[in-house]
């Protein structure tokens, strides 16, 4: 199970926490549908023992959670708040009393505002930041934290917040821009595997949380996978979502050629060391997986990416329903890079509500996550090893830009009084926990 600190905490000004850049760009009523906000969300600050109660009562084994830097440190660098590393003493410590074991993400797109005002991403010294920030929450935790990851989807920070500036900070970079403050966020991930090593308690595992841009094939023609295979592992356009430009990185320590001769002059100046830095040894290759686009082969890139059909399922937030994209994503990323596979996100948004018998029914969702589940499956009975799987969410929860318009959680939340109602897909996974998976060769 999944969650994001600027999502479910709330608590956005409570008890010495900073600002972070999604607390301000929130307050711009255009920014987020019906001008909501984070300040409240699922107040889990307050709750967290009630939501470890939902997640056991479930089963989970495993619950990936995040750090909210500002908590941390307010200003992003300096004088630490106590009490923000008190509350993940508590949360850490409940989850363990729970036997459910914690797996903590150092960085879900709440980056602290007073550096920002730095220059963020786009600062050479922002590394250094997230090194020091890293230390004190590893110093902190790792006695009883032995599983970490640096970044969550930081091609999207980068993209969407950095280029396109439809989510915080909201800029509209120069692609030079967008590629050197990637690049400086890669450096800061390699430093903070670093300082974990180090300065880790327990012996640590660890990995992050990349979202590959996901194709699948049209047929499984040897023609139409390669073709696949090719538009996963290629860069051939100027977002920031391509796979190979952000993984090659971390895991070979270069950037693809292909992504060098297209970008040419804006790439980012890479300094001696900064490589070496970057690349450093990772126990598992993270990924979110949602949905994925059919190629098949031909054109001039040698695939082509085709339109979905007309009616074709979508999710609430209109992402396209396409199971196999749990197959091919691991496939192809365990190919090139020979990590065993950590599933870190996947779920779908629904519109859902507690009905007159006080129950909420989300069947499409119990079919999505036994669609996607029976192709991790087909991965794992292959051979790809994938060593986890993180369901989002536990809780319906403020989703950034969107707000509260879908709901992504197994437990409905009643933002209003903060009411948890297990939905019929939280039973429907709590069965599927207890049999080990039987629901996905007997349906």
């Amino acid at each position: 199970m999944a969650a994001a600190a600027h999502q479910i905490e709330g608590a956005a000004y409570e008890d010495g926490k900073g600002l972070s850049i999604w607390d301000v760009f929130c307050k711009d009523p255009d920014h987020v549908w019906r001008s909501q906000n984070a300040d409240v969300a699922c107040d889990h600050y307050h709750r967290y023992a009630e939501d470890i109660a939902l997640m056991k009562s479930i089963g989970i084994k495993g619950y990936r959670l995040s750090i909210a830097w500002p908590r941390v440190l307010p200003e992003g660098t300096g004088s630490v708040n106590e009490k923000g590393l008190d509350f993940y003493d508590r949360l850490i410590d409940a989850l363990l009393a729970a036997g459910i074991e914690p797996y903590v993400t150092l960085f879900h797109w709440d980056y602290p505002q007073s550096l920002f005002y730095r220059g963020g991403w786009l600062n050479r010294n922002s590394p250094e930041w997230f090194e020091k920030y890293t230390s004190v929450v590893v110093d902190r935790l790792s006695d009883r934290v032995s599983c970490w990851m640096t970044h969550n989807e930081i091609q999207n920070v980068i993209g969407y917040g950095h280029g396109k500036g439809v989510v915080a900070p909201g800029l509209t970079l120069p692609i030079a821009d967008q590629l050197r403050a990637g690049h400086h966020a890669l450096l800061a991930h390699g430093r903070a595997v670093q300082v974990t090593r180090a300065r880790s308690a327990k012996p640590a595992r660890i990995g992050w949380a990349p979202v590959p841009k996901p194709f699948v094939p049209a047929t499984e023609s040897p023609e139409d996978i390669d073709a696949a295979r090719q538009a996963m592992l290629s860069v051939a356009e100027n977002g920031m979502w391509s796979t190979t430009w952000w993984s090659d990185p971390v895991h070979t320590g270069a950037y693809p050629e292909d992504g060098l001769r297209h970008y040419g002059l804006d790439a980012p100046r890479v300094h001696p060391g900064d490589m070496d830095r970057i690349q450093q040894p990772l126990d598992f290759f993270g990924m979110n997986v949602y949905f994925g686009a059919r190629v098949r082969a031909g054109g001039d890139k040698g695939y082509e990416v085709l339109d979905d059909a007309v009616g074709s399922p979508l999710t609430a937030i209109e992402a396209p329903v396409t199971p196999s994209a749990m197959y091919w994503s691991p496939r192809f990323c365990w190919e090139r890079y020979q990590l065993p596979i950590m599933i870190t996100e996947n779920g779908m948004s629904l519109i859902d509500w507690v009905t007159e018998d006080g129950k909420v029914h989300d069947p499409m969702r119990i079919d999505y996550m036994r669609t996607y589940l029976a192709q991790a499956k087909r991965a794992i009975d292959e051979g790809i090893p994938i060593r986890g799987y993180f369901h989002w969410s536990i809780i319906d929860n403020f989703e950034w830009i969107h707000g509260y318009k879908q709901r992504h959680g197994l437990s409905f939340v009643d933002f209003s009084t903060q009411q948890r109602t297990m939905k019929d897909s939280a039973y429907w996974y709590r069965d599927l926990i207890q049999r080990n998976g039987a629901q996905l060769m007997d349906g």
